[in-house]
């Protein structure tokens, strides 16, 4: 690195830092990540000078994969086996979502095929913007709509919910964190299956490898516990520095459209997921207090402190969205791979 890309690192990385600790103030949801986005999106239309070495962009991606992987456990695959039917349910309901939503972005909203179907996503907002990221895509126009959706349903659920009936802070992540060994060892085969993943054209192959690798470590017990929380926020900091670097050269009147197209994937999202839940009920009879929040596409932690709260089975509920985000692992890259085809 020239001394010119140190100094574009070092300040973009201290905008990202600012950004983050305003987001905390005001209680914004996911801070590492949407206020690193919002400052070094701001920067960057003011013409701040980005840089971000290859090599941190890939350990940022190693990282995330590990964390997102972490929530899965032998216990949570068990938990998620015992209701084949409602699974059933929002996986079809996932599906109907994201080609709904991508339709309208694609024929009203000018996105590619390759970023509406990455704009569409009914969730999974890291890994979405991470696939994006990987492939050289518009991520500051799938940013800005998946903020919308995320803003929306952080307030009207899991915020408002809280603050009828109280959270209790249950965290479902492991309790323990990774020892150095570990950390490094989950790393080092991480960075050679990601390897294997690119030669074979995976999108975003680096967090896919952290994934799968993470995921079976906690399966099998080889790698108890979640990422320091430091390498976590890293991770966050260095993905929203890459988005925020996407709107250089950004204009307003692309940036109405992205907000118009928010509106749009978040309507969609709400509509699909109430008219899931209304099946649910009918066919399983479950109580609608149950579906709304397991169904709800928000945090995993916060949806089950709400479940605990109203005296609901945190277990259903967590083991629904760990299902939610292990099944957009998988359809987000065939719903790419059939873009480009397309």
């Amino acid at each position: 690195m020239t001394l010119t890309d140190v100094f574009g690192l070092v300040g973009a990385l201290g905008v990202a830092v600012l950004g983050t600790l305003i987001f905390e103030a005001i209680g914004f949801p996911s801070a590492p990540l949407t206020g690193s986005a919002a400052a070094v999106s701001l920067a960057a239309l003011f013409g701040l000078p980005i840089r971000m070495p290859v090599w941190l962009r890939t350990t940022a991606f190693v990282l995330l994969g590990i964390n997102i992987g972490s929530s899965v456990t032998r216990e949570m695959l068990a938990s998620a086996l015992a209701w084949p039917v409602t699974i059933a349910i929002l996986a079809v309901s996932l599906f109907v979502s994201l080609q709904i939503s991508r339709i309208g972005l694609e024929r009203w909203m000018r996105f590619s095929p390759r970023d509406a179907a990455l704009a569409a996503a009914p969730g999974h907002l890291s890994y979405v913007l991470a696939l994006s990221l990987s492939d050289g895509g518009q991520t500051s126009r799938i940013a800005v709509v998946q903020s919308i959706r995320v803003l929306f349903l952080t307030l009207c659920v899991p915020v408002l919910v809280s603050l009828v009936f109280g959270a209790t802070g249950v965290e479902l992540m492991p309790e323990y964190v990774l020892s150095n060994w570990h950390l490094a060892a989950l790393v080092g085969v991480t960075l050679v299956v990601g390897a294997v993943f690119d030669r074979l054209n995976i999108p975003a192959a680096y967090l896919l490898a952290g994934i799968f690798c993470s995921a079976a470590g906690h399966i099998f017990a080889v790698t108890p516990g979640r990422p320091p929380e430091a390498a976590t926020i890293l991770a966050f900091l260095v993905m929203g520095t890459l988005i925020g670097s996407r709107f250089v050269g950004q204009r307003l009147a692309d940036l109405k459209v992205d907000f118009a197209a928010g509106l749009w994937v978040t309507g969609i999202n709400v509509t699909v997921t109430l008219i899931a839940i209304g099946v649910a009920m009918q066919v399983m009879g479950l109580s609608p207090a149950l579906l709304i929040v397991a169904f709800a596409p928000g945090g995993v932690e916060a949806m089950a402190a709400i479940a605990v709260t109203l005296g609901l089975d945190p277990a259903f509920v967590a083991a629904h969205h760990v299902m939610r985000l292990m099944i957009l692992t998988v359809l987000m890259p065939l719903a790419l791979r059939r873009a480009k085809a397309g």
